[in-house]
């Protein structure tokens, strides 16, 4: 399996652990039927706003389970995006204090 395909199975592993919280990311699930992995991150990435979808992973305390964190726990897949694009993901994160404190804090915004 290439590394393209196992970041897309990455993906949809965070969409089957929302669907366990009751959250269907549709718009998300969309892209990476149409696009794959590699290229929903990076067309997410290149938006100046982060996606509703993932304030509402943070909110439902999994936000572990985000592209973002994919891309930013695993070196791995970070071969598969430019440096400006694990920065915004990251960047991301960390307006959630993804990285302060443990993870996944649901209310510290």
């Amino acid at each position: 399996m290439t590394l393209e395909a196992q970041f897309t199975q990455a993906l949809e592993g965070t969409v089957e652990a929302a669907r366990t919280r009751g959250y269907i990311p549709t718009y998300f699930m969309q892209m990476l039927s149409e696009h794959g992995g590699v290229e929903t991150a990076r067309r997410l990435l290149a938006k100046s706003e982060p996606q509703a979808g993932l304030f509402k992973l943070w909110n439902l305390g999994i936000l572990h389970e985000s592209m973002e964190a994919v891309i930013c726990d695993n070196l791995k897949y970070q071969a598969l995006f430019t440096p400006e694009e694990i920065r915004e993901a990251r960047r991301r994160l960390e307006e959630l204090n993804y990285f302060k404190k443990g993870k996944d804090h649901g209310t510290d915004i």
